[in-house]
């Protein structure tokens, strides 16, 4: 009599790495013949352990190296409180848990989350990293997704239409330590939306379909130069990492030979004591050599091939890729090619990262960077700001836009010349370099306009570093006009619809005589005057005066704080009243 599994099959898709173009892992996919197997595992438990079981079974006989993705409902392991025949599998395949990713799926309606969440700490406490897939097209809460804190998320290509909604998963992947992944992807217009929205891996028929024998070769468009990747402090190793070909302390040469000789990809086997820690590194190349020199076959097959390895590289998983550069300059040039492991918080080898990978992004990174900068100034263009902006929006975090640019600049240009222009808007770029601190942001968006994103509170220091300094170009003196909108949380939804709020502050500021600063907030009508003729002040003398508070605004009814001149104060008094009566 026919079972059910003799007419199960399983089949293997990639999971690509956008950054690499490599594949990083292989999920097996469970493939039916008849009746509908999936249904039944979902209300089965003990069906669906067997089928992740199966899974890692079918792997083994593929003799794959590459890390496996194994699929489980959520409720399966609420109710069998973790999977004790899976970890027996995979000890038999040859495999360790950590080259396994359990892809916990949907739904999770019904289903009791101590239990899950016990369930899954068990799992990572045996080695087992953890995915949750289905996420933006399945029904699991958001609350339980951070409870879960798992090491990747795997969101449906769907979700690619709403740029924001990716960007904001990608953030709080950033904030629970995990990669993103999207999958379905079937267009290259979706696989650049998911680089350009910050994925770092991504599976689907565009890059291969489901198949009986695990792809050889996979299909990764080329990264568009249009696409704007998400900037960060540094590329982070986890966007490099390659499936490490791991093998027991213990293994002799001969083994590591066959492996290599088979797998004309690795280019090194690291070598794992029980615990998954690496104890030697063995390079490809080098090893080869020694073993297909005189006698080298004779003298070195049945002895341990840790004789011909090298001690490991490692870098944490939280690593930049700066970092990886600075393990790989410690030590002989002999072994600047070498890979480096990468090991988890337990110090287990979870893959390697290849010095050629790191060159090439942190060069593209450099080149990106240039091409971005103002050729007057060197500083960051608008993207960099705005791309700024809709991070800390996507954060929920309130912020500060503001522009700031030279009165009259055409006049400027006209009566000094262009050269002495060009050193005046040099000159104020260097200013505000100097007086932005900790998260405030700079961009010279061209000609005399600068932007400025910051933190309200460090307002204050910045309008006097710039405002109250005495400019002037080819000896005439110049005034500064700055214009600042604040974003409170959920005040506005994207960059736009901030610069949209920016731009009447700023035509606000440029009516004013003088140095002047103008705030507003967005949602809010109206705007206050925060300086007004500041100028005067800063010609009267050469040390500027002290920064005045954010509040409260100057205003018809308030005196004009006290200055080196009691004149001078009067005026400018008087010109903020008749200025906040036409406002």
């Amino acid at each position: 009599m026919r079972s059910w599994t003799d007419s199960l099959r399983f089949a293997f898709q990639p999971v690509v790495s956008l950054p690499t173009g490599g594949v990083a892992a292989l999920e097996i996919l469970a493939r039916p013949e008849t009746g509908d197997i999936l249904a039944e595992a979902r209300r089965d438990p003990e069906l669906d352990g067997r089928l992740a079981v199966m899974a890692v079974r079918s792997a083994a006989r593929r003799e794959t190296l590459l890390p496996l993705h194994v699929n489980v409902f959520a409720g399966t392991l609420a109710d069998l409180g973790g999977l004790t025949p899976l970890h027996d599998a995979v000890r038999e395949a040859g495999r360790r848990p950590w080259e396994v990713t359990l892809d916990v799926g949907p739904p999770y309606t019904h289903v009791p989350q101590q239990a899950l969440l016990e369930a899954v700490g068990a799992l990572r406490e045996q080695g087992f990293r953890i995915s949750a897939d289905g996420v933006g097209d399945g029904d699991v809460p958001l609350r339980l997704l951070t409870d879960l804190a798992p090491d990747l998320v795997k969101l449906d290509a769907s979700l690619l239409a709403r740029s924001a909604a990716v960007r904001a998963m990608r953030t709080l992947c950033e904030g629970l330590g995990a990669l993103l992944a999207v999958e379905g992807v079937e267009t290259e217009l979706q696989c650049a939306a998911a680089r350009s929205a910050g994925a770092q891996l991504a599976q689907g028929d565009l890059f291969a379909p489901p198949a009986r024998l695990p792809a050889a070769d996979v299909y990764v468009p080329p990264q568009s130069p249009d696409v704007v990747p998400v900037s960060r402090p540094g590329p982070s190793v986890r966007e490099f990492v390659r499936p490490a070909a791991l093998l027991p302390a213990t293994a002799s040469a001969g083994r590591v030979r066959a492996l290599l000789t088979g797998s004309p990809d690795v280019s090194g086997v690291v070598l794992v004591d029980r615990a998954g820690v690496p104890v030697r590194s063995v390079h490809r190349s080098r090893f080869l050599l020694s073993m297909s020199g005189r006698y080298g076959h004779a003298l070195y097959a049945d002895r341990p091939a840790a004789k011909l390895g090298d001690p490991p590289r490692t870098v944490g998983v939280d690593a930049t890729a700066w970092e990886v550069l600075d393990v790989v300059a410690v030590g002989g040039r002999g072994r600047t090619s070498d890979d480096v492991a990468v090991v988890d918080g337990h110090g287990r080898c979870v893959g390697v990262v290849r010095l050629a990978d790191l060159v090439r992004a942190l060069a593209e990174t450099r080149v990106e960077e240039a091409a971005g900068l103002n050729p007057l100034t060197r500083m960051p263009g608008s993207d960099a700001i705005t791309g700024e902006v809709d991070r800390r929006i996507a954060d929920g975090r309130g912020f500060a836009l503001s522009w700031l640019d030279v009165d009259h600049f055409k006049q400027v240009n006209d009566g000094a010349g262009f050269a002495a222009g060009d050193e005046l808007i040099r000159a104020v770029g260097r200013a505000l370099q100097q007086a932005a601190g900790g998260s405030t942001r700079v961009g010279h968006i061209g000609g005399d306009d600068f932007l400025v994103l910051a933190e309200p509170e460090g307002l204050d220091p910045l309008a006097s570093a710039v405002l109250d300094a005495p400019w002037s170009a080819g000896g005439r003196p110049v005034t500064l006009s700055l214009a600042t909108v604040l974003c409170a949380p959920g005040s506005v939804a994207d960059h736009r619809q901030a610069a949209a709020c920016l731009a009447p502050l700023k035509k606000a500021a440029k009516a004013l005589h003088g140095a002047s600063w103008v705030l507003g907030r967005a949602g809010v009508q109206g705007h206050e005057v925060r300086r007004v003729g500041a100028h005067a002040r800063a010609h009267a003398s050469v040390s500027p005066p002290a920064a005045q508070p954010l509040s409260p605004p100057v205003s018809a009814s308030a005196p004009a704080p006290a200055s080196a001149s009691a004149s001078a104060s009067a005026s400018a008094s008087a010109r903020c009243a008749a200025e906040r009566g036409r406002s």
